[in-house]
């Protein structure tokens, strides 16, 4: 019974004290200092109290008064506290705040390593599955040296990116347009992979549209079609037919599609990183950038709302445009939802399938549709700031009279009217063959540091405007490869939305190479720049561009002859005044900071080595209950502090960094 009275008491103690203690060590650090590390620290601070007191404690106990007893307690208690803010500091230097996770953080990170390795595994089984594991050995495999086996290979290949899921069928999807990287055989194969992935189960969708429709399937639809049109990598397509006979198209997201892809732009992105911090070529091209924006468009894809917006958005651009003979379905919004989007049909057939079609068409029908595709982009890109940036061979529909249908617009990017005005200088630059101007419209379209060589850039840029844009180049991917190693060299970074713009003009490039063969993309681009330029100094648009200048620029002029006046009367009076904030850049505030740091730690390295010198060259002094003197271990604690600090200081001098 006495026992568990004496423990039922003990702990309460035990957690009052460390409480105090951790409540003391806060307030004398004067940081916050999370309950993760204050409490072992308090606990550190009451286990060796003990110890301290017994050192400080005279051999005999007996003879000590209350109140020497209560003086020696409360030194014992502040040595230890000391002890335990030290362990605070050092391990503040070796493992700052916010290094390691805390204990929730580490769990769920353990929960989602596990779940990754497995999914790492379940990758390499797939691989091995289909006859791929000669190319995951990290050597250099041979490849196959006849269309048959190549043929094999890319069968294969597309098998294994279909059953990995639809991280990878993007991955395929990417591929099956670089036709300037990979054989037919591979391309034919991959573009199957958009429009032919593995079909879900019927009873699965319907599921699907009756949790988002909020009814079921019969009730909304006069007739639908089980079989789908299509089963792409992030959903497939099923025909229909409302209650009022219109014919349309259901598009329904597969289900568990977005765990999936959430574990695999995990593995993506940490993929990235290492390859960004262990190889020169990740960094030149940022591939951690590049898999963030590919993490953000996929997540956005997944979203059929942001996809039913998009489709009316687009459908206002081109209704604004003149008629290139490329229309887009229309939405049913309240039809649609974030799993679920319906859509007016499209009539025709997908262009990477679309061989017989474009053959009963002349080479002039087909040359007119691809240019007529390429000013539709310029309009969406120069015109709306609105376009489609993942425009691959499987979102192309060709119709028998030879018009084009836009689909899957879950990837469409933005841009602001700053950047549309630049991209826009910048192709009459190109067109010119004027390379300060272009070097000019770069600078406004990219982030660039306060230093940059912009006569070197103007010498690179005239040589890529001589070497892609001369008459008769059909270097169109090249010249944007080029251009984006002239961007890392010269230390510019890419914005996120001018970077979907190369990627879709390079995407556009491979898929106009399908609907006409050798078609010259950077001639057509050109020759459309020059017609803009041409409509842009008209002398109707003039008069309407100086109108909205000047509509822009009159709240300035109005309120300049106040300012004008402000600014003498202040002068003529002596109350003109400069507001120079000093040190407003942050880089400057990091520096003063940085060397106020070191100032420091230097002023304290050398107070304590002096004191440590002092200490020692002053004999024992007081024993403590070791048997030990006091000035020697002050002395020695000291000197070792002074060592690690000028040691800390000497290093951050040396780095070269």
């Amino acid at each position: 019974m006495e026992r568990a009275i004496s423990v039922a008491l003990f702990i309460p103690t035990v957690i009052v004290t460390v409480l105090l203690f951790a409540a003391v060590i806060r307030r004398l650090l004067g940081v916050r200092v999370g309950p993760a590390r204050s409490l072992p620290a308090a606990l550190l601070a009451m286990i060796v109290t003990g110890p301290v007191l017994t050192a400080l404690a005279p051999p005999d106990p007996t003879s000590v008064t209350a109140g020497e007893g209560f003086l020696l307690v409360l030194t014992a208690a502040s040595v230890a506290s000391l002890l335990a803010m030290a362990v605070l500091v050092i391990l503040e230097v070796l493992l700052p705040t916010g290094s390691l996770p805390g204990p929730v953080e580490m769990w769920r990170g353990a929960r989602r390593r596990l779940a990754r390795t497995r999914r790492y595994w379940t990758i390499v089984r797939i691989a091995l599955r289909h006859g791929l594991g000669r190319f995951l050995r990290g050597r250099p495999a041979a490849g196959p040296d006849s269309a048959a086996s190549r043929r094999r290979l890319a069968r294969s290949l597309r098998a294994a990116l279909d059953e990995g899921g639809v991280t990878f069928v993007k991955v395929g999807q990417l591929l099956s347009t670089r036709r300037d990287l990979l054989p037919a055989e591979f391309v034919d194969e991959l573009t199957a992979l958009q429009d032919r992935a593995a079909p879900v189960p019927w009873d699965e969708i319907a599921a699907v549209l009756t949790a988002e429709l909020g009814a079921p399937v019969e009730e909304v639809f006069a007739a639908i079609d089980r079989e789908p049109l299509a089963a792409a990598s992030v959903a497939q397509v099923h025909a229909a037919r409302l209650r009022d006979g219109t014919e349309v198209v259901v598009k329904v997201q597969r289900p568990g599609v977005a765990a999936v892809v959430d574990r695999d732009l995990d593995i993506v992105s940490r993929l990235a990183e290492s390859l960004e911090t262990r190889t020169t070529w990740g960094r030149s091209f940022g591939v951690r950038a590049l898999a963030l924006g590919f993490a953000e468009a996929l997540r956005e894809e997944l979203d059929f709302t942001v996809e039913r917006d998009n489709l009316q958005t687009m459908a206002a651009a081109l209704a604004a445009s003149p008629d290139r003979g490329v229309r887009v379905p229309a939405a049913f919004p309240e039809l649609s939802s974030e799993r679920v989007l319906v859509m007016g049909r499209v009539p025709g057939t997908a262009l990477g399938a679309a061989a017989p079609v474009l053959a009963r068409l002349d080479d002039q029908r087909r040359e007119t549709l691809a240019a007529g595709l390429l000013d539709s982009m310029l309009d969406q890109v120069l015109v709306h700031g609105v376009f489609h940036a993942d425009l691959h061979p499987g979102n192309l529909l060709v119709d028998d009279d030879g018009t084009l249908g836009m689909l899957d617009l879950g990837s469409v990017g933005r841009l602001d009217a700053v950047t549309r005005t630049a991209i826009g200088r910048l192709l009459e630059a190109v067109g010119r063959g004027d390379a300060v101007a272009a070097s000019d419209a770069l600078l406004t379209l990219v982030d660039h540091a306060e230093t940059v060589d912009e006569r070197e850039l103007q010498r690179a840029v005239g040589v890529l405007i001589v070497r892609y844009a001369a008459p008769g180049s059909t270097a169109g991917v090249a010249a944007v490869s080029a251009l984006l190693r002239t961007f890392t060299s010269h230390g510019l970074g890419v914005p996120a939305p001018v970077a979907a713009v190369f990627r879709a003009f390079a995407t556009l490039e491979g898929t106009l190479g399908l609907v006409r063969p050798g078609f010259d993309l950077v001639g057509q681009a050109r020759a459309a720049g020059g017609r803009r330029i041409a409509e842009a100094f008209a002398p109707q648009r003039l008069r309407g561009t100086l109108e909205e200048e000047l509509v822009a620029l009159l709240p300035l002029l109005r309120g300049l002859p106040r300012r004008i006046d402000r600014i003498g009367d202040a002068v003529e009076h002596g109350r003109l005044r400069f507001n120079v904030r000093l040190f407003s850049d942050d880089q400057d505030r990091r520096l003063l900071t940085g060397l106020f740091h070191q100032a420091l730690l230097t002023v304290i390295g050398a107070a304590a080595g002096v004191m440590a010198t002092m200490l020692l060259g002053s004999g024992e002094g007081p024993r403590t209950g070791l048997g030990i003197g006091l000035f020697p271990l002050l002395g020695y604690g000291l000197l070792i502090v002074a060592v690690v600090l000028v040691l800390r200081v000497l290093a951050v001098v040396l780095r070269r960094d």
